[in-house]
């Protein structure tokens, strides 16, 4: 089990590699803006962050949206970190495509632009991105699904439980990476939704909380009563999906998979509430982009991506205590030792 956890040990030894003394970081201000301050996610990333600013004796300023998606506030983040004059931005993007032009007034003042798990569209937007590998993500619980159904698979009934409608976004990533993962023809990787495979019920939106999974759940279940996988794009939506499901009996006979790896999350699948979840470390983004921040200060350095890669690949490793034949997992035990929230 211990070399499903490469990845991110070598991301945490390659977070050495930024590393600036404190005494180089006289008055630099870094800002880090997220898509909320409440999913643990993005508390886990404000901590990393905080931390790391504190140790480089780097002034930290936060900002969140009000909701998932909220992309006005985060232009406004966006103008006050300009007019602060900040040296760099640590980004996750609610708008993916429409955040670009204050993104290019950002790197026009010469500020440093990382994106953090959420890649811009196009991804060369941002000077740099940190991030889970989303397809990657998706495609291990898809391939976990599958091999748990075994035979079976190919009657499966499939309700898909999304972010929101823009696209392309990192539940765009997911999604496909899920739906490949499962063995499903995609249409085009770049959008979910086009793809014509008769075990998809259908998608629907969540915004990535608790109470629009359990809508998102429901209306899927109007649709297909007899779903048995369902794909959710974090594990608040999963925790929603579950209570729609409980509500109608059939919490124990359907196939729940997400994306996260948050404590909560750890603990619905050690509880059985979730089959499999893809684990991300984002306090490991938020502290390497911070030292990149703190680097790109010192000596205008930018930080480069995975090789073969076009953003520099945190890690993720597949949760799960019913591991399937041919897909690298970790326990639930070594989750919990490595989750956030």
């Amino acid at each position: 089990m211990k070399k499903h956890l490469l990845a991110a040990s070598a991301a945490l030894a390659l977070a050495a590699a930024f590393a600036v003394p404190a005494s180089a970081q006289d008055n630099t201000i870094a800002c880090l803006i997220t898509k909320t301050d409440t999913n643990p996610f993005f508390v886990k990333m404000k901590e990393g962050a905080a931390a790391k600013a504190e140790e480089l004796g780097i002034e930290l300023k936060s900002f969140a949206g009000k909701i998932d998606g909220d992309h006005e506030t985060q232009v406004q983040a966006i103008e006050t970190c300009i007019a602060d004059g900040a040296k760099g931005i640590l980004l996750t993007a609610s708008d993916t495509s429409s955040i670009v032009s204050s993104v290019q007034q950002a790197r026009d003042a010469g500020m440093l632009v990382i994106a953090l798990d959420t890649p811009l569209d196009p991804i060369d937007a941002a000077d740099a991105t940190f991030a889970t590998d989303n397809f990657k993500a998706g495609e291990l619980i898809g391939q976990w699904a599958a091999a748990t159904l075994g035979d079976e698979a190919a009657n499966a009934k499939i309700a898909m439980l999304d972010l929101a409608v823009s696209q392309p976004t990192v539940g765009v990533l997911r999604d496909q990476g899920f739906l490949q993962g499962f063995g499903i023809d995609l249409g085009d990787p770049n959008k979910w939704g086009d793809e014509t495979d008769p075990r998809i019920v259908g998608h629907d939106v969540t915004s990535g909380n608790e109470e629009g999974g359990r809508k998102a759940m429901e209306n899927l279940l109007a649709t297909d009563p007899m779903i048995n996988v369902v794909y959710t794009i974090n594990e608040p939506a999963a925790a929603g999906a579950y209570e729609a499901l409980k509500a109608i009996g059939r919490e124990n006979d359907v196939l729940i998979v997400s994306v996260d790896g948050g404590c909560p999350g750890v603990r619905n699948v050690a509880e059985g509430i979730i089959g499999a979840t893809s684990q991300q470390y984002p306090l490991l983004m938020a502290s390497k982009g911070i030292e990149a921040i703190a680097q790109f200060a010192k000596d205008g350095t930018k930080p480069q991506p995975t090789e073969g890669k076009d953003f520099f690949d945190t890690g993720v490793a597949l949760v799960t205590d019913k591991p399937a034949d041919g897909v690298p997992s970790i326990s639930v035990k070594e989750g919990m030792d490595l989750c956030w929230g």
